[in-house]
């Protein structure tokens, strides 16, 4: 079988390309700003904003906008700090808060036991209807669907269309 060799690395020739390799100025990190970094740092010293500092320099004949004069200071001048972040707000879940109502005190309230609903096979997902006490409350439409319902619960549903006809 034929294998393709590989030919040997050159070594010094390696060396010698470190060694002479320079990086594009262009790419290096805040180039045109080091020269003026006590200056920067002087005029941070007197509270004044990165807008203020990169309008002196742009002045002085400095390439430099406000945001790459801000990133310097926080990188360089403030030693990498990291920014300060807002904590996201907790809400407390809904199976915290208690359904008690404001005229009594919450020392008053005594639980009320939970009773397990009946054990039933279900094929498709319906949502428990909301009562009082318990912690589910229901979103979207309300709408019917008489189909499901037993026959107390659609005279139930019914009366109360029958109800709010006549009321209107």
């Amino acid at each position: 079988m034929n294998t393709p060799t590989t030919p040997a690395p050159d070594l010094e020739s390696l060396r010698a390309a470190v060694q002479e390799f320079r990086p594009n100025p262009h790419r290096v990190p805040f180039n045109n700003l080091k020269p003026f970094h006590d200056s920067i740092a002087e005029l941070r010293n007197k509270n004044a904003s990165y807008f203020i500092i990169a309008e002196i320099l742009q002045q002085n004949g400095v390439k430099t906008s406000r945001a790459r004069v801000a990133e310097y200071g926080r990188i360089v001048l403030d030693g990498g700090k990291s920014r300060k972040r807002r904590k996201r707000a907790r809400t407390a879940p809904v199976a915290n808060a208690l359904a008690t109502p404001q005229s009594t005190p919450a020392v008053a309230a005594k639980p009320v036991p939970v009773t397990p609903a009946p054990a039933t096979t279900i094929t498709s997902y319906v949502p428990l209807p909301a009562s009082e006490n318990t912690p589910y409350k229901s979103r979207g439409p309300h709408i019917a669907n008489v189909k499901m319902m037993t026959p107390s619960e659609r005279e139930e549903f019914e009366a109360s269309l029958k109800s709010k006809t006549r009321a209107s």
